[in-house]
């Protein structure tokens, strides 16, 4: 079998969030398991800079686009165990030092409807002339999810794709890529696509839209988020076709990379540990204290970690709501994360008025994050919602405990604690607001403050098995669900 896997971004080339992970870990899974793989992404200026030791596979070759023809050239990585190809387009991909890979600090670029329409493109006409006929092209997330367009009407005719099938994986519905009605004629699709039945949305055309109405397959990253996005309230307009594709629509969670987040071996913190002997973990509390310049209580009290993106979707909100309710509780906070201006500024703010319990740090950090998961009690998650979250299972990994709303991906990975069995591995609110979170963070430092319960909990938490493992294996049912395997 062989999968054509196509992303705007893959760790550890160019990131801008967990899409890039994903499209690193799961690849890397299904080429362990024997599944032939070939990743795809643009060849950005910050890859090129970075100075990878690429090699041409692709040079020049012909392409149709936009009335010109243009000469495909494709690089891989020779130094990874499956190929990892990068479609080059100056004109695209190489912008301005400073810019991100999808805009600058000002908004969007004005052509990432132009520069993903052709990045799909691209890659579906790479693979006739590179060493690798796939039987899947498993699309992700808006910047992708023309690939399954295109197969269906501009490649409809090309017997090379007779048996190609398709697979969308929806990452985050909020995010759809909304362009123009224009952007049909601009990238070689017809106009006829602009009508409801197909990819019009509110009178712009939808590139979300188009990847969940035309791939055999749509999937999403974990099972009740696959629930949650056929309801009005998480469907961002798209509830009604998700629930029309509801026979081709499945949930999988997402995994995390369980040989990195490892603290038995992980070299950021300040003492292994493990859940067979979780005693290093205090030296790692002292070490996060020293780390935020919180001072020892008198009394050992719990440490509450967060790390995140700082916006309302993550419920950072909902936290500074119920901020002063934590602190009365006698526990410390720490906050990792960059976001939103206002949100920074109720964090400051609340490290100014509890210098003794709250400790806040801005922008992006691996390392001091490693030391968050590794010292902290309790790991909070107070979002509106979540498609999966990978912060929950490298919490639990670490022996975090986590409090967070019973949303998405959350929900599914998170079992409500259980003092009478001592069974479970977290804590759960099911209402967006303070004083829900506030009841759920009581819940659990009373637990926590408890020896039995705070050692089932760690020991429960810790035993948790959040590798790639299983979703790779539902990913591999699923393609040969699809399709009968190219006789070689």
């Amino acid at each position: 079998m062989k999968i054509a896997f196509l992303s705007s971004e893959v760790a550890p080339y160019a990131k801008t969030g967990g899409l890039a992970d994903v499209s690193q870990a799961l690849p890397a899974a299904l080429a362990r398991n024997g599944a032939k793989v070939a990743v795809f992404m643009p060849l950005y200026g910050v890859v090129k800079d970075a100075g990878p030791n690429l090699i041409k596979v692709l040079d020049g070759q012909a392409m149709a686009w936009q009335g010109e023809t243009l000469g495909l050239t494709v690089w891989a990585d020779p130094s990874t165990p499956y190929p990892v190809c990068f479609i080059e387009q100056a004109r695209y991909f190489e912008r301005s030092e400073g810019a991100g890979l999808y805009g600058t600090p000002s908004g969007d670029f004005p052509d990432n409807g132009e520069r993903f329409a052709f990045f799909c493109r691209a890659v579906l006409e790479a693979l006739k002339g590179l060493p690798f006929e796939a039987d899947i092209i498993h699309a992700n997330d808006w910047q992708a999810a023309l690939a399954p367009a295109y197969l269906r009407q501009a490649c409809g005719g090309d017997s090379f794709f007779d048996r190609t099938k398709s697979v969308f994986t929806i990452h985050n519905l909020a995010y759809q890529g909304l362009f123009r009605p224009e952007i049909l004629a601009s990238v070689g699709l017809p106009g006829r696509l602009f009508r409801m039945e197909d990819m019009e949305f509110w009178g712009q055309v939808s590139f979300m839209k188009a990847g969940i109405l035309y791939a055999d397959a749509v999937t999403t990253v974990s099972r009740r988020y696959s629930r949650e996005i056929q309801t009005p309230e998480y469907g961002w307009g798209l509830d009604g076709l998700l629930r029309s594709r509801a026979d081709v629509l499945t949930g999988i969670r997402n995994g995390i990379d369980a040989g990195s987040w490892n603290p038995a071996s992980d070299h950021a913190i300040a003492a292994p540990f493990s859940a067979a002997d979780p005693a290093g973990k205090e030296a790692c509390r002292r070490d996060l204290r020293a780390a935020f310049g919180l001072p020892s209580p008198r009394r050992e009290t719990p440490i509450l970690g967060l790390v995140s993106r700082l916006a309302e979707q993550k419920g950072i909100d909902i936290f500074l709501g119920a901020l002063e309710g934590i602190v009365a509780l006698g526990v410390q906070l720490v906050v990792l994360g960059t976001g939103d201006s206002g949100l920074e500024a109720g964090l400051r703010a609340a490290r100014e008025r509890f210098p003794s319990f709250v400790g806040v740090r801005f922008g992006f950090d691996d390392a001091l994050a490693r030391r968050i998961y590794a010292g902290s009690d309790c790991f909070l998650i107070p979002s509106r919602y979540e498609p999966c979250g990978l912060t929950q299972m490298i919490a639990m990994a670490y022996g975090s405990v986590p409090v967070a709303r019973a949303t998405g991906g959350l929900d599914d990975t998170i079992q409500a604690y259980d003092a009478s069995t001592r069974t479970g591995t977290g804590f759960k609110f099911q209402t967006p607001d303070p004083a829900a979170f506030l009841d759920a963070v009581k819940r659990a430092i009373r637990h926590i403050e408890s020896p039995p319960d705070r050692t089932a909990l760690i020991k429960n938490a810790m035993s948790e098995d959040f590798s790639w493992r299983e979703p790779a294996a539902e990913y591999e049912a699923l393609y040969r669900g699809l399709f009968t395997p190219r006789v070689q």
